[in-house]
């Protein structure tokens, strides 16, 4: 197993733009305390005192062995390499524990099976345009006084290094000149790999661990050159109005707007997202702030398709009831994912079926027509740790769905969870057989209890999000016409039936890893 360890502040968002093929990420902070707290209480340690050194640092490298060798797909194969982000600035009190652990950690795997990613941010002030390497000069310095010293140092900044910056990087921070690498601000995150590939970052990766990996022509990297060429230039817009309760922070939403921009680039569209506080379209605010109101309204009606995301509690739900009774009236593409879908449940419930008190057991336990409930495996009473989490099964009932068409008419797909309430199966009975009826001529109308992590991928989009920017933009009827097939100027795309991601990652030859 090779290990990559990456540091510093912005290696989320460089990692994040690297991901080709389906991912496992995981939260060590909670975990790792726990399972000592649980060890103690055990006995394990025989009564000794507990510390962060060795017994917190301990269990950081014990689960990140264990994490590493669970298979990141269905075919039960162990990972080759695992990818570590130790995000936060180097110095911080709350990433020391991980600092330690991984300057142990890099003795036990030995040093050609472990490597140090160092992500640092070079300023570049607009009064004199001169590009800063103090930043990071302290913080390598720092890295190196705690024990772990970068073999990479990813350089974040406005516009390319300088030569004589970059040799000076290299000279104050005891690496060699390409061992600097410059991740400057490109037209699009999908450029990153492509900057990354032009400075030699994997022929880098694959010397330093003696992975060789076979140097031809690859028809991935080709499609992304294509994907981000085409991302630059695009004409056609459409427009998504997000109907959310976390609307001042777009990252409360990023997985969701991820699998948009996906989609839109597929179909050759700029994306637009209106994000809209569902509290502002609530009859109380019209009385309270007309203004906001109206501009919410406006902002709905003027968008081309309407997705309703997740969310917890009962501020703004109703907001979301009269976004999802909207949408169906007037026949807008609509998508409600996770709560979106259960609200779009209860709204139907209540102005199709006559139900007026339909609801969640989350907003109203007393209802007597509980669409929503609780899961049998949920406790009520504590809210920490009761989620259904990860992948979970669902199967199509019926055989001409568009969502099932979108699949490649799969009989089920496995998708990713994380929610308390799911629908009511009895209750369900009546409004499943309504929806279908009324709601077959709707351009699209769709609701999934699942998430797009790492499962919606630049190449590959998710095809819920993918169905509603198709309709958004006009192009479903067609889209499904022509069997699921994108348009010959869309070739980058999976969906357009060239050879896919997860082929072509399959097709690079690596050699076998020993344990040892």
């Amino acid at each position: 197993m090779k290990y990559i360890l990456v540091t510093g502040g912005q290696c989320g968002t460089i990692l994040k733009s690297c991901v080709l093929h389906v991912t496992r990420e995981v939260d060590l902070g909670h975990w790792i305390y726990q399972s000592v707290i649980n060890k103690e209480r055990r006995g394990d340690y025989l009564g000794k005192t507990v510390q962060v050194v060795p017994h917190i640092t301990d269990a950081i490298q014990e689960w990140v062995v264990k994490q590493a060798k669970v298979p990141v797909d269905d075919d039960d194969v162990e990972p080759q390499v695992c990818v570590i982000e130790l995000g936060g600035t180097v110095g911080d009190i709350e990433s020391m524990p991980f600092i330690e652990a991984f300057r142990q950690f890099q003795f036990k795997v030995k040093r050609e099976n472990f490597c140090n990613i160092h992500v640092s941010l070079i300023p570049q002030p607009s009064a004199t345009g001169e590009q800063k390497t103090k930043p990071t000069q302290n913080s390598v310095r720092e890295l190196r006084g705690l024990g772990l010293s970068p073999d990479l140092i990813m350089c974040r900044c406005s516009t390319a290094l300088e030569t004589s910056v970059k040799e000076k990087i290299s000279m104050f921070c005891h690496v060699e000149p390409e061992q600097v690498i410059c991740v400057h601000d490109v037209s699009s995150i999908y450029r990153v790999p492509l900057l990354l590939e032009d400075q030699g970052v994997v022929g880098y990766l694959s010397r330093r661990l003696n992975m060789p990996i076979e140097a031809r022509p690859r028809k991935m990297l080709t499609k992304w050159k294509e994907m981000s060429d085409r991302s630059d230039r695009l004409l056609e817009q459409c427009s998504i109005a997000l109907v959310g309760k976390y609307t001042k922070f777009s990252d409360s939403y990023a997985s969701v707007i991820k699998a948009l921009e996906h989609s839109a680039l597929a179909i050759s569209h700029k994306l637009e997202v209106k994000y809209i506080d569902s509290a502002y379209l609530e009859p109380s605010t019209l009385q309270e702030e007309p203004v906001k109101y109206h501009e919410a309204w406006q902002k709905l009606c003027s968008a081309d398709g309407v997705l309703v995301p997740g969310g917890f509690g009962v501020r703004g739900t109703e907001g979301k009831i009269h976004a999802i009774s909207w949408a169906r009236n007037q026949k807008k593409p609509f998508l409600g994912v996770c709560l979106g879908m259960q609200l779009a449940v209860c709204e139907f419930a209540r102005n199709t079926l006559g139900w007026k008190d339909a609801n969640s057991t989350e907003f109203d336990p007393e209802s007597k027509h509980p669409v929503v409930i609780d899961m049998p495996e949920h406790n009520p009473g504590q809210m920490g740790g009761t989620m259904r989490l990860g992948k979970r099964r669902t199967i199509f009932k019926t055989s001409n769905s568009v969502l099932r068409r979108l699949y490649g008419d799969a009989e089920y797909v496995d998708e990713r969870h994380r929610h308390r309430f799911e629908l009511h199966e009895l209750q369900m009975n009546s409004v499943a057989k309504t929806i279908l009826v009324l709601c077959s001529d709707h351009p699209y109308f769709v609701g999934v209890q699942y998430h797009p992590e790492f499962t919606s991928r630049p190449i590959k989009p998710s095809p819920p999000y993918l169905g509603l920017l198709l309709a958004a933009a006009g192009k479903l009827p067609s889209y499904l016409q022509k069997g699921c097939r994108l348009s010959p100027r869309d070739t980058y795309s999976d969906r357009s039936g060239s050879s896919t991601p997860d082929s072509e990652i399959s097709e690079l030859k690596l050699p076998s890893i020993s344990n040892e």
